[in-house]
């Protein structure tokens, strides 16, 4: 019988390495079909919480951030790209970066309509987020760009648009945020498996499908 465990998938739709982390951590699930059943919650963490709604230039962005050459950010991108591709997942340019507050609000509602769903809506509306941003470079601040993933992810577009009209959901995102922060949690993605174990970074497969199996072991 399959060994039972949550994963809070604690991470943002703007960051690359996020991506690959979930792409990767599905991987190893479907290697451990029969062994783990896995229910996942996906939990928000906004890189940028204080960006302005249209953005900003993303090299410009992350050379204030971090100090590094646009020739380091270069080689950094080609290696995510490969391990995305590793994985399955398509990583094409992006030159802006956005706040996320509201495909978090989106996230969150998703999670309420789900749960006689098992998580499967939350999902898709993760993977429909990620692919508008990383692989059609869209702008996931804008209010069309989140209707539209909400009704690709099976999501009533027009209560998906009264959602984010509203700014309903916005304290509970806050406080979630809050939350995760004050339980260490600095970097995405972070991956926490029956609120206990925690496993850091968008890793291969084989390194998620190896935590798992001992995490499953020790949940026994």
């Amino acid at each position: 019988m399959a060994k039972k465990l949550q994963i809070d998938f604690v991470s943002d739709v703007v960051c690359p390495w996020c991506a690959v982390g979930l792409a990767s951590l599905e991987t190893a699930l479907k290697r451990l079909d029969g062994e783990i059943a896995a229910e996942i919650h996906f939990q928000p963490f906004e890189l940028n919480p204080d960006m302005a709604p249209e953005g900003e230039d993303r090299d410009a962005h992350l050379a204030k951030k971090y100090g590094r050459s646009k020739e380091e950010f270069a080689a950094a991108r080609e290696n995510i790209r490969q391990r995305a591709a590793a994985v399955g997942f398509t990583m094409n340019p992006q030159e802006r970066i956005y706040n996320t507050r509201d495909a978090h609000r989106l996230l969150h509602w998703a999670a309420l309509v789900d749960k006689p769903k098992q998580g499967t809506t939350q999902a898709a509306l993760k993977h429909a987020l990620l692919r508008a941003y990383f692989t059609d470079a869209r702008n996931v601040a804008d209010f069309d760009v989140l209707v539209a993933a909400a009704e690709e992810a099976g999501l009533d577009p027009k209560e998906a648009r009264e959602v984010l009209d509203s700014n309903r959901y916005a304290e509970e995102v806050r406080l979630e945020e809050q939350a995760w922060l004050a339980n260490g949690i600095n970097s995405v993605p972070a991956i926490v498996v029956n609120r206990k174990y925690l496993i850091s970074g968008g890793q291969p497969p084989e390194v998620f499908e190896a935590h798992l199996r001992e995490m499953a072991k020790e949940a026994d």
